[in-house]
């Protein structure tokens, strides 16, 4: 009943809200801005919504080491059951991320296929993805093949994947050749605009939207209604 009032109240509600669900399975999404600006705290609060829900998170960093990733989690918790009164949040927490794992990666010496091999290796000691996160991808460097190996993987063992890129604008392709960007399922861009971080869905499920905007609390970092 406690983690059902955290899922119901999760900020991730919103998102669905906007996003008519959000991702599918088989599908993926990336979130989008300067560096700096909130990506990983979306991940995170998309990571912890899953682990509410007794999902298994896999969590790959190119760019954090696993402390400061495990940090996020630590705080973004914090802020979601703060006023909900909960009698034993610590025991919660720790219920969670027992589910969670969080693996380091340098980019230039793993392949995509490395880590569904590392995924199918989980799934094999029963764990299953139920939510693969990349965070810091270079997608200057990311092959046409790479998300295709991602994706069919994500398909075939029902998991979604959610990536975070550095870009100046919101235009992918300035960061990445259009082909690759055409295989991103959802495109999320965040932009500081005077007291908050507008949250622009730019493409979801590979349709082009217009009028659907979120905003990052700029305090707690929590996704909120614009």
């Amino acid at each position: 009943m406690v983690k059902q009032t955290l899922i119901d109240r999760s900020p991730v509600r919103f998102f669905d809200q906007a996003t008519n669900g959000g991702l599918k399975a088989g599908e993926m999404g990336i979130l989008i801005s300067k560096k700096g600006l909130g990506k990983t705290a979306v991940l995170v609060q998309i990571g912890l919504d899953m682990l509410l829900q007794e999902k298994q998170v896999v969590h790959v960093s190119f760019n954090q080491h696993t402390n400061a990733i495990i940090t996020w989690y630590e705080d973004i918790f914090w802020e979601m059951s703060k006023k909900k009164n909960l009698s034993n949040p610590e025991e919660i927490k720790n219920e969670l991320i027992s589910k969670r794992i969080i693996l380091n990666f340098n980019q230039n010496t793993v392949s995509a296929g490395q880590i569904v091999n590392t995924l199918k290796a989980l799934l094999a000691g029963g764990i299953p993805t139920a939510c693969l996160i990349i965070d810091g991808l270079n997608f200057s460097k990311v092959q046409q093949d790479d998300i295709a190996t991602l994706k069919n993987y994500a398909a075939e063992a029902g998991f979604v994947i959610w990536a975070t890129c550095n870009c100046e604008n919101e235009d992918p392709c300035t960061v990445m050749n259009k082909q690759t960007a055409e295989q991103i399922n959802t495109i999320v861009h965040l932009e500081q605009k005077n007291d908050a971080i507008d949250m622009q869905v730019l493409k979801m499920h590979c349709t082009p939207v217009k009028g659907i905007n979120l905003k990052l609390d700029t305090k707690t970092l929590l996704m909120v209604e614009k």
